[in-house]
């Protein structure tokens, strides 16, 4: 216990649970909340579909990170300056976006969520850089888990609990609330410490642009890494793809899904990202990738026990806890394992384009899933999706071998 004290209880990578926190605050206040005050509004289902493009900031923001890194605020350093001004533009937007109309002005309330969403990216950037800056090797892993478990926190708070405050406030006020516990996100970034090592930032906007990319690529392997950051969640993603479609199928309600699904999942979750960073700290990150990609696969069996068993509930409970702890823990490594790729003159840049490929994933697995369940019925599927996992196991030999470093030409 002193142990794990010793490794969460660092202000570095506590403060990391507010700025997750923070993060966090903002994503669901564009999505699936803003979808239910559309839908009592009565504002159009297709209106309502076509809101689902102010996300495009959290795809693109690797276009504008390089300002990120070449530019210093003159104040707090050049990630807390950063996120401070973030954090004040997004209490106005959240507050202003509160306070617009969907049943009279749709369009206005689409600009509101849009500009919302375009200084919560940013706000990613800047609070992914500084995580990486912040932490010193052997932090990487606890600091990735408490940054998950403020981020994932923050989206019960502005998802769940704010829908279930919808139904006995005003949504102005519902989202005034939200931006109100936004601006106290300001604390956490001026109690968290700078940076012990500052790296000099780009001199020009050309540097800050191709100077992440030509650091990255002209490593050996680079490309490949990519290849490698796109697969080691492979097999997990694709049997997550399908869980909420095969619980409901085989007769779970939707009651069933939303509460052990999601509440009991994200615990599941949370725990996994502390246990996850806690291992990483004690074995290292290359053994903890290891141990954790395994584990993930595997997990995907769990459900291949539901489908054989039918509809139980200790069997689907088991599941979902088995599959969120093997994801949250998987994060942790994976996510400290992303961090350490980068050279901190470029953080911004470089951890939003490895964090892009990383993203892809969910997506390239999610696309053949439904038509692999078809053809091949639950149970083999869950049991099919396994292999998934195994290309990225397999390069874990050349990118984080289990008994020496990663190449040098992959270090920054």
């Amino acid at each position: 216990m002193s142990n794990w004290l010793k490794v969460y209880g660092n202000r570095r990578v506590l403060c990391l649970l507010g700025l997750g926190f923070s993060s966090g605050l903002p994503l669901a206040l564009t999505r699936s909340t803003l979808q239910a005050w559309l839908m009592t509004e009565k504002v159009d289902l297709a209106v309502i579909g076509m809101f689902s493009l102010v996300g495009l900031p959290y795809v693109l923001k690797v276009l504008w990170a390089p300002l990120m890194d070449r530019f210093t605020p003159p104040w707090l350093g050049r990630r807390r300056g950063w996120i401070i001004a973030l954090q004040i533009l997004l209490v106005i937007s959240i507050f202003g976006l509160g306070h617009s109309s969907p049943a009279s002005f749709p369009a206005g309330v689409a600009a509101a969520a849009l500009v919302t969403a375009f200084f919560s990216a940013s706000q990613d950037i800047a609070i992914d850089a500084y995580r990486a800056d912040v932490l010193r090797e052997a932090e990487l892993g606890p600091g990735a888990a408490t940054g998950v478990v403020g981020y994932r926190v923050a989206m019960l708070v502005s998802g769940a609990l704010a829908l279930i405050a919808s139904d006995h406030l005003p949504w102005q006020s519902v989202y005034g609330v939200i931006a109100a516990i936004m601006l106290v996100c300001v604390v956490f970034t001026l109690i968290a410490p700078e940076p012990e090592v500052v790296a000099t930032p780009p001199k020009d906007l050309k540097e800050a642009v191709w100077g992440p990319l030509t650091a990255y690529f002209k490593r050996s392997g680079a490309i490949e890494m990519l290849v490698f950051i796109v697969l080691y969640k492979l097999g997990y993603d694709l049997a997550g793809a399908m869980t909420t479609p095969f619980l409901l199928d085989i007769g779970f309600s939707r009651t069933d899904v939303g509460t052990v699904n999601k509440a009991f999942g994200l615990l599941s979750s949370i725990a996994g990202s502390l246990i996850g960073g806690g291992v990483v700290a004690r074995i290292g990150i290359n053994r903890s990738l290891w141990v954790f990609g395994i584990f993930q696969a595997i997990s995907n069996l769990s459900f291949t026990g539901v489908a054989l068993v039918g509809k139980s509930y200790p069997a689907m409970v088991a599941a979902i806890g088995i599959e969120n702890l093997s994801g949250g823990m998987g994060n942790a490594a994976f996510i400290a394992f992303l961090m350490s790729l980068c050279d901190k003159r470029f953080t911004a840049t470089q951890y939003a384009l490895l964090t892009s490929f990383m993203a892809a994933t969910p997506i390239l697995a999610g696309a053949p899933a439904g038509e692999m369940a078809n053809m091949l019925g639950w149970a083999p599927f869950f049991a099919v999706s396994t292999i998934g996992g195994i290309p990225g196991i397999l390069l874990l030999a050349r990118f984080a071998p289990w008994n020496g470093k990663r190449s040098v030409a992959l270090v920054k």
